[in-house]
């Protein structure tokens, strides 16, 4: 399964198209920040739970969310916490990721 992070999220949503796969929770969270309007916001997570499997902060995610913490800290490569948190989630979870994000490459 493929994981969207938000810049395709976002792209998808403005093209009105239509995305499979999945997103995190922390991506979803990232996109209704944005909805000002409470009922807006709450249509777009209806429509967003629907369209996508919303994947949760495991046991298993927080595990490798400290190992790539500790890692990229020691390099000097941190990447914004969202991110850090999106994936983990997905290298727990032996997904691909979708992203135009440059700085996922520093986790090859």
């Amino acid at each position: 399964m493929i994981i969207s992070d938000m810049g395709i999220l976002i792209e998808t949503v403005r093209e009105r198209g239509y995305e499979t796969g999945a997103i995190t929770i922390i991506t979803l969270i990232e996109f209704l920040n944005g909805i000002a309007e409470p009922e807006k916001r709450a249509k777009a997570k209806e429509l967003l739970e629907q369209s996508f499997t919303i994947l949760n902060l495991e046991n298993e995610d927080i595990k490798v969310y400290c190992d790539l913490y500790c890692k990229l800290k020691e390099e000097g490569a941190l990447i914004p916490e969202a991110d850090l948190l999106i994936a983990a989630i997905m290298l727990s979870h032996n997904m691909t990721l979708k992203t135009r994000d440059k700085h996922f490459e520093k986790l090859r």
